[in-house]
């Protein structure tokens, strides 16, 4: 069956390089090109994909949100992170969110394929170099356990919003609030909202912005 593939990148002459390393290992693959990740998105739920390559930083995002957002609504993705981010606490937060790859953009035509030749074959492609730390790990796992309705009332949070406030923003009732903030604690393993808030600027990662509850 032919392959289907998803490769989501805002330049387009790294697009095209994309695609010709695709092309050397799937030679019939079908290949969307998506310049922002809603189009990205909604290929992925037009018609099942077989693999998504995505930029960290596009258009409409900049962070590992959208990684956190595919997992969240397309589990059976595989995504691969091609990305121009290389410092090893982002490499390792998209290990730790379960990408299944990442691809720094400045390798070479041969080591995308060869990173690429790996996920094809159902393995996992990261640098060697870049030692996992336990903490980071744990932090990310706390992060990822988050529901998208969650991670957007903890982003809400961090801005300082009151449970009122964050109720109406998101046309829910403060109830509703109270109970994702104290699921939100126990997820994180803090016992307040500065805790919280804490554990997440440790990340240092871009707090998920997700419209939907």
């Amino acid at each position: 069956m032919m392959a289907r593939i998803i490769i989501a990148d805002d330049h387009p002459l790294f697009r095209g390089a994309l695609c010709q390393a695709v092309l050397k290992l799937w030679p019939k693959a079908e290949l969307v090109e998506a310049e922002t990740v809603a189009a990205a998105r909604e290929a992925a739920s037009t018609k099942p994909a077989d693999l998504l390559l995505l930029d960290l930083h596009m258009e409409d995002s900049d962070g590992l949100t959208p990684l956190l957002d595919f997992r969240h609504d397309f589990p059976a993705l595989p995504v691969v992170v091609v990305s121009a981010s290389e410092e090893s606490r982002v490499v390792r937060a998209c290990q730790s969110l379960g990408a299944s790859g990442f691809i720094p953009k400045s390798v070479d035509l041969d080591v995308m394929r060869e990173a690429l030749a790996h996920i094809r074959d159902g393995d996992v492609w990261f640098d060697a170099d870049v030692i996992q730390n336990e903490d980071d790990t744990i932090l990310f796992e706390k992060l990822a356990s988050l529901t998208p309705a969650q991670r957007r009332i903890l982003n809400l949070v961090s801005e300082g919003m009151l449970n009122k406030q964050i109720a109406y923003q998101m046309e829910i009732s403060e109830a509703t609030v109270k109970a994702h903030i104290t699921a939100i604690f126990r997820k994180l393993d803090v016992v307040n909202r500065t805790q919280a808030v804490l554990v997440a600027k440790q990340l240092d990662v871009e707090l998920p912005e997700v419209k939907s509850v």
